[in-house]
């Protein structure tokens, strides 16, 4: 099984995914070199982006064929994130086709596909600064942005919702959930006909 943990900064997903998945947690990515800026090269910067993603699932797969579950601290599929910033007006609408159309080649390649279930943290926008200024043990970068980003997530993983019913729930539960492995984690239909639920500016 691959469980899926998303929420916006300081929602308390790291928090939860600690508690619950233990050694079998897939994090975040830090900080990476090499990255190509999106405002010169847009290209670049969506083929880098997809292939991080991609590096993220195959280390689900790789944890959950060791140990038959892999928890993935946000979602390796992280396309989510530039069509959110789109939402808001912080990212171009080329920013986001280019990220598409990387992100749709890998998934068409089967290297990334969708998790057998998905958790999704929502929170009210005060109670994440009031969490995000008592923890000094993280720099939270751009937090503003990311409270901005919560309705847009939110709206994506209900189109997720749509296409696969009951991958998706909403809140953090009090213990792990129980799910089956997809018998196609690759259904590049679904992915369109979510995009495609999408709203758009």
């Amino acid at each position: 099984m691959i469980l899926v943990v998303e929420g916006i900064s300081a929602s308390g997903k790291t928090t939860w995914c600690t508690r619950h998945g233990g050694p079998h947690v897939i994090a975040e990515h830090g900080r990476l070199d090499g990255v190509p800026e999106r405002a010169s090269d847009p290209v670049a910067a969506a083929v880098f982006w997809a292939e991080r993603n991609v590096d993220r699932w195959q280390a689900a797969l790789a944890m959950e064929a060791r140990a038959q579950w892999a928890v993935c601290d946000s979602d390796p599929l992280k396309l989510h994130y530039l069509w959110c910033l789109w939402q808001i007006g912080e990212a171009s609408t080329n920013d986001w086709l280019t990220e598409l159309d990387a992100t749709r080649d890998t998934v068409a390649q089967g290297r990334i596909g969708f998790a057998d279930a998905y958790i999704v943290g929502r929170i009210d926008p005060q109670l994440a600064r009031q969490r995000a200024r008592a923890d000094s043990t993280r720099r939270r970068s751009n937090f503003e942005l990311h409270v901005r980003l919560q309705q847009a997530l939110l709206t994506w993983y209900a189109a997720i919702e749509h296409v696969l019913p009951g991958s998706v729930h909403v809140g953090f539960p009090a213990k792990m959930p129980v799910a089956q492995p997809r018998n196609d984690r690759y259904p590049l239909a679904a992915f369109d006909r979510m995009i495609a639920l999408l709203p758009g500016k």
